[in-house]
């Protein structure tokens, strides 16, 4: 197959502008590290779903990179092969021909399944996102009454980082609040899609059980005590709860159980309800310090 002049100036062309988006793709991306303009505590406090709101950030450059480096890796391949390879081989035109559109077609599958499992795991991060939002403007409401709230906290385990998505900090107590959010499917027969059952111990979904989000609520409230007492010497009880947004929960089983875990499952729609409905057991001092500890762990925004 003979490639024309006009084939290797079009290929040249796409070549050539692919290039300069990802040129400036990348020189945007090197920008982010130059000096930051503001003053060290001009930083701003973490917000809800922080950390997966960049991974989406991530995964958009991602996928911008890999469609333009298919289309232009394609074009090249299909150049390359047609001329350089079914010269060198001597191969028919038509032999050339089927090889560079096969070499063609590998490269645009291989690209277009990245993309699509870039673009499945954006998708799932702005589920979790929106969840973690959904549930910040229900807590907003408990900053009238004395509560400190804080988003996506970083933290760190045996030299594993995680986030704790919300802790509430108040005269009632400290609680953390893991949120998770869950896609409605097809439901079991004699079920409704839209609720979940509490027994204590487990969470019965319309397709099956499990103890999605239970424990890693109970683990991050456990390394927050602990945080919290090597930062102002203060034993204090952390409260895990797991929030279930746009999720009907049937706990009623639970409340009858002998058997029950420490961390309870919650629509965000009762938060102001749990937080403003035990006794005091901080003061405002201590509640303060603490706070002021969470503060500066969570302010590092910069862009």
């Amino acid at each position: 197959m003979k490639v024309s002049l006009n084939l290797w100036v079009i290929v040249a062309g796409i070549t050539l502008y692919f290039g300069l988006v990802l040129g400036v793709i990348l020189f945007l991306r090197w920008r982010r590290k130059t000096r930051w303009p503001f003053k060290l505590e001009d930083k701003l406090l973490r917000g809800p779903g922080e950390a997966l709101k960049q991974k989406i950030v991530e995964l958009d450059e991602r996928v911008s990179l890999e469609f333009f480096g298919g289309i232009t890796g394609g074009f090249l391949v299909f150049a390359i092969v047609g001329e350089s390879v079914a010269k060198f081989f001597s191969l028919s035109p038509l032999a050339a021909t089927s090889l560079a559109i096969g070499g063609l077609a590998v490269v645009f599958g291989v690209s277009g399944w990245r993309i699509a499992q870039a673009w499945k795991e954006r998708q799932n991060c702005f589920l979790g996102w929106f969840g973690e939002r959904f549930v910040a403007e229900w807590l907003e409401s408990s900053k009238v009454e004395g509560w400190r709230i804080f988003h996506d906290v970083p933290c760190a385990n045996n030299g594993a980082s995680f986030n704790i998505d919300h802790v509430a900090v108040g005269v009632n107590g400290v609680f953390v609040i893991e949120t998770k959010t869950r896609r409605k499917g097809k439901a079991r027969p004699g079920r409704e899609d839209n609720k979940v059952i509490f027994d204590g111990l487990e969470l019965d979904w319309p397709w099956g059980k499990d103890a999605f989000g239970l424990q890693q609520a109970e683990d991050n409230a456990l390394w927050l005590a602990d945080w919290i007492k090597s930062e102002v010497n203060e034993l204090v009880q952390v409260t895990p709860l797991l929030a279930l947004p746009a999720w009907w929960i049937d706990d009623s089983i639970a409340k009858r159980s002998l058997q029950k875990r420490l961390c309870r499952p919650v629509n965000p729609k009762w938060l102001p309800g749990i937080l403003g409905r035990d006794q005091p057991v901080l003061t405002q001092k201590q509640v303060d310090l603490i706070a002021t500890r969470l503060e500066v762990r969570c302010r590092d925004v910069t862009d």
